[in-house]
Formats: structure tokens, sequence, C-alpha cells
């Protein structure tokens, strides 16, 4: 599929990582569906890269076996991560939580690069960060579209998904930014509060108004 030339709005050298085409933004909050609206995309047709998948490849490499191992050693168990115990020790202090996500994200762009390179030729790409704003990435893709849940209803989800505690997810929802502030940050609003069919038709809706 094409974007509409309305909605291409940067060239080459001013995209994420260079990419010759052009690049939609999905982000949204933990826990309000992006990787549903990611997976109804990719159903109508269009290629997705998400950065959580590629977080996960890069914590499948040793050298990131290795960081884990040294800064957070508690965490490691039989030479596996214990990721949920990761997430308690990352999100219990700033400074854990910042070495983690710099070393993460100083790996992003290699990580997009060689699953960008498994599509071939595309028209268009579509890559769901949901940090996107938080690490000021807004200027480099064409347009963005935020998937939006009322803060309530991520940490019911939150609770159930994650079975988490009340004060783990409200501590996880203040490192990122407002659900309300990044929807009035983005182009486009994707609101998913009640069930798949009403989420599945607005994707539909907006597939068919933004691309030729």
């Amino acid at each position: 599929m094409i974007l509409k030339d309305i909605f291409q709005t940067l060239d080459k050298s001013k995209r994420l990582h260079g990419v010759d085409c052009p690049v939609i933004g999905l982000t949204g909050g933990i826990a309000t569906g992006k990787s549903t609206v990611s997976k109804l995309l990719q159903g109508n047709g269009l290629p997705v890269i998400c950065a959580d998948s590629l977080i996960k490849d890069i914590y499948s490499w040793d050298e990131t076996k290795e960081f884990i191992t040294k800064n957070f050693p508690k965490v490691i168990s039989n030479n596996s991560i214990d990721f949920k115990k990761l997430r308690e020790i990352a999100f219990a202090s700033d400074k854990n939580r910042e070495a983690l996500e710099a070393y993460l994200y100083q790996h992003l762009p290699e990580a997009f690069n060689q699953q960008f390179s498994k599509f071939g030729i595309v028209e268009t790409i579509i890559y769901d960060v949901p940090l996107l704003f938080e690490k000021k990435l807004e200027s480099k893709f064409d347009l963005i579209i935020c998937v939006h849940s009322p803060k309530k209803i991520q940490i019911e989800r939150l609770l159930k998904r994650d079975g988490i505690s009340v004060d783990l997810a409200e501590s996880i929802l203040q490192k990122q930014l407002p659900i309300d502030e990044k929807r009035d940050r983005s182009d486009f609003t994707l609101s998913n509060i009640s069930d798949l069919d009403k989420l599945e038709l607005e994707v539909e809706a907006i597939v068919a108004l933004l691309f030729e």
C-alpha cells in the first residue's frame, strides 16, 4: 500500500534510520493495545516492525546477557533472564531504568535495520514504538498514530495480564508520558476501550483514509 502524498512529510535524510519509504509511528502506552493494532494492520497488508519484538531480539544476544549479568546479576537464573525480576528492579530505580534503556536503545537501530531488510522493497513501513515521544523521535516519522485507552483501563489490563501489584503498575505508567498527552501530540488516534470488533473497524477506517 502507498501512503497518500498528503501524509508523506519527510525526505529520506530526516526519516528514522534514513529509510527510503514513509514511516508511520504507532505509539500509545503500556496495555493500550498497540500489539493488537499492529496485528490488525499486518492483516490489512501493511509491513510492521515492533520495537518490543526488537527488544526481545536484543535480549537474546550474548552481549546483552553479559550486560545484564554484570549490571543486574540478581535477575539471572540458570543462565536465563528473569524478566519479572528485571522489570521490578528497573522500575524501582531511575538509575537502573535509565541504564537498561540506554543499552537497549543503543542497539535498536541495528535490530531495526536487520528486520527492515527482510521486507525487501516496501511502499510504507509502520514502526510500533511505545516510547516514541519519551525518546523525542516524533520528528523522524511522516505520521504518528496513537492507540489510546484511559489510564484506569491500562492499570486493569496490566494487573490481569502481568499479575503485578497496583503500585508497580502505577510506577510503570509514571515513567511514561500520560496517555492523553500522547494522544494530543499524535496525528490520528485509535480508541481501544471496548471490544475487538470496534477496534477492527477503526483500523480499517484509518487504513482507508491513509492509503491509496
